[in-house]
């Protein structure tokens, strides 16, 4: 089993990295925290998760903390809650706000989440209510500052290519991203996703 994974970045997207360790390039795919968290960094060390799929074979996931993967995990053992889905869930959210939004049974909040209907956000907030602790929930995923990029046609592209990778299908997303990007110039490409995330 990997624990971590720690080398040089030879790619990054919103939704995956490619870390090249001992001579192997890794695939491993990842939260927008944990992008936010990559950016600009030419080495990175990304906690794992291997989950085996009965039709692609093995998936890596990667995580900027320890905190976030035992959210992931805490996830993943929802009824209903696949790794793409927690994958999802990671990036519309921060640790502390989905923390605040379970411990407020706030579940409009999390229906806002693609495949997270009223069901399953009832059994998140149920069976992971009773299991947040400080340690956990608090502070523990890094914090980072995104950059915003210069050229709009640019993150337009990054932002629906990172959604279309999560399933959403590329014209209605087009629309909702140059809206995001109109109303707010100055949005990082991490702010966009996020808020199409909410929109779509």
């Amino acid at each position: 089993m990997i624990e971590y994974i720690k080398g040089t970045i030879d790619e990054l997207t919103p939704t995956q990295a490619i870390v090249e360790a001992g001579g192997v390039g890794y695939q491993l795919f990842i939260s927008l925290n944990t992008y936010s968290f990559l950016q600009g960094r030419k080495e990175g060390k990304l906690f794992v998760h291997e989950a085996v799929r009965q039709d692609q074979g093995t998936a890596l996931y990667g995580f900027a903390s320890k905190q976030e993967r035992d959210i992931f995990l805490l996830l993943i053992g929802v009824s209903g809650i696949g790794g793409q889905t927690a994958r999802m869930i990671l990036s519309a959210f921060t640790p502390a706000e989905l923390a605040t939004c379970i411990s407020n049974e706030d579940a409009r909040t999390l229906k806002s989440v693609k495949g997270i209907g009223p069901k399953a956000a009832g059994r998140i907030i149920v069976e992971l209510k009773d299991k947040m602790v400080q340690g956990l929930w608090g502070d523990g995923t890094p914090s980072a500052t995104s950059t915003p990029l210069g050229v709009n046609k640019e993150l337009v592209d990054e932002a629906v290519a990172a959604l279309s990778a999560l399933g959403f299908p590329p014209a209605p997303t087009h629309k909702v991203v140059m809206s995001i990007v109109q109303s707010t110039p100055d949005a990082t490409v991490e702010t966009i996703i996020k808020q199409a995330l909410k929109m779509l």
